[in-house]
C-alpha cells in the first residue's frame, strides 16, 4: 500500500461515545497538537476508510495514520499512546502478543455501543478541538 499523504491523523468512528472520549483523551494530552482527527462519517473519514479496507458503515477499528504508515486495533491506539507525554511506557505493551491485545480490542469494539452508547449524529468537537479535525 503507497503512504497516506497525511501523517499523525486518527480515524475514529464519530458516533460511538466511547470513541469521541477516545479522541478527545488525546487531544488532551497531545501538547504539540500533532494529532489531527477525522470522524468515519465525514466524506474524508469515508475516503480514509475505504482506502483501508474499512467498511464506513460498519467500522470494526480505529486507526492512525503515522510516519506514513497505518495502524490498526490495539496498534493504532499503542501508537498513538506511545507518542502522548507520560504514556511512552505504552510502547511496552507491544511486548503483549498482537492476538491477545486485538482480542481485547475487539470485545471492546463489538460491545462498544451497548456498553458505552451511541449518538444520534456525530460527535462535535469544541471550538479549539474543531481546527484539529479534518472533514
Amino acid at each position: 500500500m503507497n503512504p497516506w499523504p497525511d501523517d499523525d491523523v486518527i480515524l475514529y468512528d464519530g458516533v460511538c461515545v466511547f470513541c469521541s472520549r477516545w479522541i478527545r483523551f488525546v487531544a488532551a494530552r497531545d501538547l504539540d497538537r500533532r494529532f489531527r482527527f477525522t470522524a468515519i462519517q465525514s466524506g474524508y473519514g469515508r475516503r480514509l476508510a475505504q482506502a483501508f479496507g474499512i467498511d464506513p458503515e460498519a467500522p470494526d477499528t480505529n486507526a492512525v495514520v503515522h510516519g506514513g504508515v497505518a495502524a490498526f486495533k490495539s496498534d493504532a491506539a499503542l501508537t498513538v499512546l506511545s507518542q502522548l507525554p507520560g504514556w511512552r511506557w505504552t510502547r511496552a505493551l507491544r511486548a503483549v502478543p498482537k492476538a491477545w491485545r486485538d482480542a481485547v480490542y475487539n470485545l471492546v469494539a463489538r460491545n462498544r455501543y451497548r456498553i458505552f452508547g451511541r449518538y444520534e449524529t456525530c460527535f462535535v468537537p469544541d471550538a479549539e478541538m474543531r481546527e484539529r479535525v479534518i472533514d
